[in-house]
């Protein structure tokens, strides 16, 4: 597939996803808003295995942490990824990854509020030691009540990078971002996040994360999830593809 196809299909899955979470957004009722809580936490893990012809591992754990005050939000997350697969006597490292991020808005009023993002990402198979980006932000809520959320926010992000070839990258980006979440009940929801990060300098060197996923409690505390996520690197280090596709099956456990 071309670099030019992979834009689209990346830019697809983008469009895709926000329309999406726009129409769900757009059938939820209106509600007050939530009650205010304490710190909200949920560990998930999720693993794969097979013997026979080839033999196959790969696990994935993560945890993701919010909370919210009347004018104050922090959203904090942090994830890692192994997979290994061995045919004969030959073994290969299919995934190895570590990532995580924080995110602190400050509320001027219901909707509208400015904060500030920052995250990490070290890829193994996609020949990143590091990334790094922080990026300023203001961002609105178009849709705010106890089931569901919609917002959109932009601002200026800086990104440190360092490629496995040795290529290491310093630069200003825009950022362009929306969050969506809908709970169908207080046992399921749905979630969808897209970022589109140009720099500023060469619009055509950019990248696009975007994450979709769902989850259903099977108890009090316990809930089976599946997360989609896709990041598209338009300039990627040599020798590897732009577009990085996860499908994440596991469990979580709220606490």
């Amino acid at each position: 597939m071309t670099k030019q196809h992979h834009a689209l299909a990346s830019a697809a899955t983008l469009a895709a996803s926000f329309f999406a979470g726009t129409f769900l957004a757009g059938t939820a009722e209106a509600a007050d808003a939530p009650e205010k809580k304490g710190w909200e936490h949920v560990a998930s893990v999720g693993a794969t295995l097979t013997r026979g012809n080839s033999e196959t591992y790969l696990a994935t754990v993560g945890i993701n942490s919010s909370r919210k005050w009347t004018a104050d939000e922090i959203f904090l997350g942090a994830s890692a990824g192994y997979g290994k697969n061995r045919t004969g006597d030959s073994d290969n490292t299919t995934d190895h990854y570590y990532k995580a991020y924080g995110q602190w808005n400050h509320l001027f009023s219901e909707e509208l509020y400015g904060g500030v993002k920052v995250d990490g990402l070290h890829d193994r198979i996609a020949g990143i030691d590091y990334r790094f980006t922080v990026s300023p932000l203001i961002g609105y809520y178009l849709i705010k009540n106890a089931r569901t959320y919609l917002a959109v926010e932009a601002g200026p992000g800086f990104v440190a990078e360092q490629f496995k070839d040795g290529d290491s990258r310093e630069y200003w980006t825009a950022r362009f971002a929306e969050r969506f979440e809908h709970k169908f009940s207080d046992k399921a929801k749905v979630w969808q996040s897209a970022e589109f990060l140009p720099r500023v300098d060469e619009w055509s060197d950019y990248v696009i994360n975007a994450e979709v996923g769902a989850s259903a409690a099977i108890t009090e505390r316990v809930d089976l999830r599946i997360v989609l996520q896709d990041t598209y690197r338009s300039e990627p280090p040599a020798g590897r593809k732009e577009n990085d596709l996860k499908v994440i099956a596991g469990i979580g456990y709220r606490f």
